[in-house]
């Protein structure tokens, strides 16, 4: 008999879903007697077993796990797109080795402001939630209330009631940072709303911490608004007095502004230094120099995201906090060295 014989095993001998195979062994609604019973029956002949998280099953999991995220940032049109779908895949990736099965939903503006859940948590299809992007604090809150094992990924929440993963944005920007600074650049500015996310939030603070130990001065303007409140891109602002380089908080914001100062006749990296953060080429144009980046660890953070939310669905209590997973500089063509005008 198969040693590690898995609810896709039986679904496909018996020629159903997963989802009919969870509810027949659980005895839940949807599923018809004869069935059910035809069901166990070929569960018990393959040997399934209920070691681990499997014995959960006999407490009636349906070992599906929710990924929540607001809309704007899975649209096709937000700067984001490619990377949390990157991520959303990987934590697919991640959770089989567990036997669970994933299922995503977004959470429209209109959900948000209503104040009404998604129906992964209403209609109890679900062991636990991963909430992937920051999202509105009250909502959070009224996520909280569910009592459903919960993770944060790629944001943190001020309070650390519920564990999280995140990248580690700080040094990533200073890293970033440093890198033009020893490049000779001195006029630096900060491409990113600042007020969208946590994560903008960090990266600019990698960025100033650079340019306070380098005795660099920043001027109000060099710091430039990247998106609206709904997290689509803006025509960037652009400083009368042009710094020689631009740190911006993510790849696809990066690219927004060389197409912009290609645009206006800027060459990029001989007039205009650019780097961004993410290292996703979903989306980019290839008719622009490679970019100098951070490389989020994707796989990393899921697989911490994971490992948090088993650890839960075990009954581990107290893994509020952060965990923080470093990136790696990516060294493009896209920054120009130029004269050190200390």
């Amino acid at each position: 008999m198969a040693k590690n014989v898995t609810m896709r095993d039986i679904a496909k001998k018996v020629g159903v879903s997963t989802v009919t195979v969870s509810k027949a062994l659980t005895d839940r609604d949807g599923v018809g007697t004869e069935l059910r019973a035809v069901i166990k029956a070929t569960a018990e002949e393959m040997g399934y077993t209920y070691s681990g998280i499997g014995d959960g099953i006999r407490r009636g999991r349906s070992y599906n796990i929710g990924v929540i995220v607001e809309e704007h940032y899975v649209d096709n049109y937000t700067t984001v797109f490619p990377f949390y779908m990157k991520m959303y895949n990987s934590i697919n990736k991640q959770m089989s080795q567990f036997h669970y099965s994933v299922i995503m939903e977004s959470i429209t503006s209109s959900m948000l402001s209503e104040r009404r859940m998604p129906d992964i948590v209403t209609e109890k299809k679900v062991d636990g939630i991963i909430v992937l992007g920051q999202m509105k604090s009250d909502y959070l809150k009224l996520l909280r209330e569910n009592r459903l094992p919960m993770v944060y990924l790629d944001f943190y929440d001020r309070t650390m009631e519920v564990p999280s993963v995140i990248n580690d944005n700080v040094y990533g920007t200073y890293m970033l940072t440093n890198y033009l600074v020893g490049m000779g650049h001195r006029k630096i500015a900060y491409v990113g709303s600042i007020d969208a996310t946590a994560s903008i939030l960090d990266r600019y603070l990698g960025y100033y911490r650079s340019l306070l130990i380098h005795q660099l001065t920043m001027t109000e303007d060099y710091i430039i608004p990247d998106r609206d409140e709904e997290g689509y891109f803006i025509d960037l602002k652009l400083p009368a007095d042009m710094p020689t380089a631009f740190v911006c908080n993510c790849d696809g914001t990066a690219n927004h502004l060389m197409r912009q100062l290609v645009a206006k006749g800027y060459r990029i990296p001989q007039d205009i230094s650019v780097v961004g953060f993410d290292n996703y080429s979903a989306g980019i144009d290839y008719s622009l120099p490679k970019l100098t980046t951070i490389e989020v660890n994707i796989e990393e953070m899921t697989k911490n995201a994971v490992e948090l939310i088993i650890r839960l669905l075990k009954g581990e209590e107290n893994l509020g906090g952060r965990k923080v997973i470093s990136g790696k500089l990516i060294i493009g063509e896209s920054v120009a060295r130029i004269a050190d005008e200390a």
